[in-house]
C-alpha cells in the first residue's frame, strides 16, 4: 500500500473533526461565549495571567503538549502494525484529544484559571483535590524525566543538533523582548524561523558534544543535569519572556517540518513495508489491547494536555471562543505529527522490505526517536532532494525543541502544584517559587537517576508507566468536565464515553505493568504504579458519588414538578 493513501484518509478525518465535530462541541456542548471575560483579563499580572493572541497561544500550547511523545509513542506502537496505530491516532484525535483539550481550557477558564487539581475540588469535592494533585504531580514528574532523557540521548547521538537547540533559546528571548515593545508578530516570526534554520544549517558543520566522562558522570548524565538547570531557570521567568516566544517559534518550526514530511510523501509516494497487522511479534510481547492505547498517548489523547490547558494556557486565553482554536486545533496538529511519524517508520524510507522492517522491529520498544529521524530524513531526501545529514539535523532539532518546551512547561507546572500544596497545608517555604522549583527539579533528577542508575536512563525505563498514568489522568480530566456538564444540565456523553474507554484501557495496562515491575524487582516503579492506581480509584469513587447525588436531585426535582402539575 502507498503511504499517500494513509495520509489522505488521515487528513480528511482530522479536517472533519476540526470543521464539523469541534464546532458542534464548542457551540452546543461547551457553549463557548465571547462575552465571557477570561481570567487572563480579570486576573492579569504580567507573569502567568497574560491575554495572548490566539495564534501565539496556539504555538505555546501546541509545542508544550506535543513534546517528543507523539513521535516516541507511534514509533514504538507500529510494532503491532500500522493499521491499529493509524486508527487510534485518527479517531483518538477527533473524538478524544480535541474534546479533552478544549474542555480542559473551558473548564479552567470558567474557574479563574485553576489547575485541574484545584478545579476538581470545586467540581467534585475537597477530598478529590489532594488525590487528583498526586496523580498530576506524578505525571509531570514522569514526563519531565522522560523528555530530559530523550533530549540528552539526542544530543549525544546527534551533536549537530546542540548548536541550533541552544540558539533557539537566545532567539526566543530576543523575540520576547521585542514583542513586549509592540513589534509586529509576523516579521519577527519570519526572521526567527530564518535564524533558526540558519543555525540548523550551521549546526551541520558545528557538532558540539560534552566529554565522554566529566565530574565522574557520562556525557548523557551531564546533559540531563544541564537541561534541568535550564528548565528550572526558564520556569521562573515570566511567560512572555521565554515560554511564549520559544513555543511560538517551535510551533512554526513544526509546521515547516510537517510541510517537508507531508510534501515528501506526496512527491515520493513511498510504499509501506511494515505489516498492516504484525503477526510476527515476539513470544513475550504484551497484548495490543490495552497496551496500544497507552503506548500512543500524545497524538490520540493525553492527560498531560489537561495539565497544560488548565495550568498555563487557560491563564493566557484572550477570549473563551479561542479555546476551540488553541485546544482542538492543537490536538489536530499533534495528531498530524503522530500520523506522519507512523508513515516515516513504516515505509521504504525506513526499511526497504518487510524483512528488513521486521529485523529492526524485533521486539516492542525497538523503534523510537531514532527510527523517526532515520525514516523521516530518508523520506525528505527522496521527496525534496535535501541531503540526509541536513534532514537528520532538522528532525533532531525538532524533537529536541519539542521535548525542551515540554520540560519548560512541565517544571513550571510542577512548581504550581508544590506552591498549591504550600497554600493547602500552610507550609510557607513551599509557597516560595525558587524553593518549589528546586524541589520539582530535584524530584525529576531522583527519578531519572534512581530508576536508571548513574546513566540517568530511568526516564525511558518508566515510559510504559508514564503512558498508563498519563491516560488515567486524561480519564480523570474528562470526568471533571463531565460532572461540570451534568451540573449545567448539558449532555455529558461526549466526554463520559471517551472517559470510560480510556480509564478501562489505562487501568488494565497499569495492572499489567505492576505485575511486570514486581517480577523484575523494580520496587520503586511498583510503588509509583500502585499509588497511581489506588488514587485514581478513590477519585473515581468520589466523582461517581457526586454524579449519583446529582441524578437523585434531578429525579426528585422532576417528581416534584410532576406532582405540582
Amino acid at each position: 500500500m502507498q503511504s499517500i493513501a494513509i495520509v489522505i484518509l488521515g487528513i480528511i478525518g482530522m479536517m472533519f473533526g476540526w470543521f464539523v465535530y469541534s464546532k458542534f462541541i464548542a457551540n452546543r456542548i461547551f457553549k463557548l461565549d465571547d462575552s465571557f471575560v477570561t481570567p487572563a483579563h480579570t486576573m492579569q499580572d504580567g507573569v502567568d495571567f497574560v491575554p495572548t493572541n490566539k495564534v501565539v497561544l496556539w504555538g505555546h500550547h501546541f509545542t508544550s503538549v506535543a513534546g517528543a511523545a507523539p513521535i516516541v509513542g507511534p514509533a514504538i506502537a507500529v510494532y503491532w502494525g500500522w493499521v491499529p496505530a493509524v486508527l487510534w491516532v485518527v479517531f483518538g484525535t477527533i473524538l478524544f484529544a480535541g474534546v479533552h483539550d478544549m474542555g480542559a481550557l473551558w473548564a479552567s477558564a470558567r474557574h479563574k484559571g485553576k489547575s485541574m487539581g484545584a478545579l476538581s475540588e470545586s467540581v467534585i469535592g475537597k477530598r478529590s483535590r489532594a488525590l487528583f494533585m498526586i496523580v498530576i504531580f506524578l505525571v509531570l514528574l514522569m514526563v519531565n524525566a522522560v523528555f530530559g532523557v530523550v533530549i540528552a540521548n539526542s544530543f549525544v547521538s546527534q551533536p549537530n543538533a546542540v548548536f541550533p537547540a541552544w540558539t533557539a533559546i537566545v532567539v526566543a528571548l530576543i523575540i520576547g523582548q521585542l514583542l513586549k515593545r509592540n513589534f509586529s508578530l509576523i516579521p519577527l516570526c519570519i526572521v526567527g524561523i530564518f535564524v533558526l534554520y540558519a543555525s540548523v544549517y550551521a549546526g551541520s558543520y558545528i557538532p558540539l558534544s560534552l566529554p565522554e566522562t566529566m565530574f565522574g558522570l557520562a556525557d548523557k548524565a551531564n546533559w540531563i543535569i544541564i537541561l534541568f538547570v535550564y528548565a528550572a531557570i526558564a520556569s521562573l521567568l515570566p511567560v512572555w519572556m521565554l515560554l511564549q516566544p520559544r513555543d511560538f517559534i517551535n510551533g512554526m518550526q513544526l509546521l515547516v517540518g510537517l510541510f517537508l514530511l507531508y510534501g515528501a510523501v506526496f512527491f515520493a509516494m513511498p510504499d509501506i513495508t511494515a505489516p498492516a497487522f504484525n503477526m510476527q511479534t515476539a513470544v513475550d510481547s504484551p497484548s495490543i489491547i490495552p497496551l496500544l492505547f497507552v503506548t500512543i498517548a500524545c497524538g490520540a489523547v493525553s492527560g498531560f494536555h489537561g495539565i497544560v490547558s488548565s495550568g498555563t494556557s487557560s491563564k493566557q486565553l484572550d477570549k473563551e471562543t479561542d479555546a476551540r482554536f488553541v485546544g482542538y486545533l492543537g490536538a489536530v496538529g499533534e495528531g498530524s505529527l503522530a500520523l506522519i511519524t507512523i508513515v516515516a517508520v513504516s515505509g521504504v524510507a525506513f526499511a526497504a522490505s518487510p524483512e528488513e522492517w521486521h529485523e529492526v522491529y524485533s521486539h516492542l520498544g525497538a523503534g523510537s526517536v531514532g527510527a523517526f529521524i532515520t525514516g523521516g530524513a530518508n523520506l525528505i531526501q527522496q521527496g525534496w532532494g535535501l541531503p540526509v545529514d541536513f534532514s537528520s539535523t532538522i528532525l533532531a532539532v525538532m524533537v529536541v525543541l519539542f521535548a525542551g518546551t515540554t520540560m519548560d512547561s512541565g517544571v513550571r507546572l510542577q512548581r504550581y502544584i508544590i506552591q498549591e500544596w504550600g497554600d493547602i497545608y500552610s507550609i510557607k517555604a513551599l509557597r516560595n517559587g525558587v524553593v518549589a522549583t528546586l524541589l520539582a527539579v530535584g524530584c525529576c533528577l531522583l527519578l531519572a537517576f534512581g530508576a536508571g542508575g548513574a546513566s540517568g536512563s530511568g526516564g525511558m525505563i518508566i515510559w510504559p508507566l508514564f503512558g498508563s498514568t498519563n491516560q488515567i489522568l486524561a480519564s480523570l480530566t474528562l470526568l471533571v468536565i463531565s460532572v461540570m456538564l451534568i451540573k449545567l444540565g448539558r449532555p455529558a456523553r461526549y466526554t463520559l464515553i471517551p472517559m470510560v474507554f480510556v480509564l478501562i484501557m489505562a487501568f488494565f495496562a497499569g495492572l499489567i505493568k505492576l505485575k511486570e515491575y514486581y517480577i523484575e524487582g523494580n520496587y520503586l516503579l511498583v510503588f509509583l504504579d500502585a499509588v497511581v492506581l489506588v488514587v485514581s480509584v478513590l477519585v473515581m469513587l468520589e466523582a461517581f458519588s457526586v454524579v449519583s447525588k446529582l441524578k437523585k436531585e434531578s429525579q426528585n426535582k422532576a417528581t416534584q414538578e410532576k406532582q405540582a402539575q
